[in-house]
């Protein structure tokens, strides 16, 4: 089963500076996210079956302190496969404590006998540049432009999800402020 552990970001994408991302980037063919704005501390490829990773994720994330994150800049990079560009909202420097919390926890599931693959980048995701012949230096050009106020969000919900399913959560956590 494909799961990931997302944590929440609370951004409306009918914030000024997001219009005016879209609007800099009107000319190219992107795919933008248009709610679910979280920032994916695991993605798990395949976890074992008949192992329950609710109770150790219990474990790890009852009583943990809520991210203070200040994000305050856009970024785009390739997606791996080389087909698409991500254009996420991203932190010029993340917490200590969220970065040890992101290893426990991705420590937590390969010790459980999970595969992943991919290793953390923090950043929430906006949009998929669907033309992989669109050039990536142009898109971070227009990006520039944005006036993007520093966005200092503590970081309260956290959701094990299966992939590509947005109904219900296998679990949710609440953060303490």
């Amino acid at each position: 089963m494909t799961t990931y552990l997302e944590l929440i970001v609370p951004i409306s994408f009918n914030e000024s500076w997001f219009r005016d991302l879209r609007e800099r980037l009107d000319g190219v063919n992107v795919r933008w996210q248009r709610n679910f704005y979280h920032i994916t501390m695991v993605f798990v490829n395949h976890a074992p079956d008949g192992v329950n990773l609710v109770p150790g994720l219990n474990d790890i994330l009852s009583g943990t302190m809520a991210p203070a994150i200040t994000f305050d800049k856009l970024d785009a990079f390739t997606a791996s496969g080389g087909h698409s560009h991500i254009i996420n909202l991203t932190a010029t420097e993340a917490p200590e404590e969220f970065q040890s919390l992101v290893q426990d926890l991705r420590d937590y599931f390969t010790s459980n006998g999970c595969t992943i693959q991919s290793g953390f980048r923090l950043h929430v995701t906006l949009g998929r540049v669907q033309d992989p012949r669109a050039r990536l230096r142009t898109i971070k050009e227009a990006m520039s432009q944005v006036q993007l106020p520093a966005m200092a969000l503590d970081l309260t919900d956290v959701n094990y999800r299966i992939f590509k399913n947005y109904d219900k959560p296998l679990a949710h956590w609440q953060l303490t402020k």
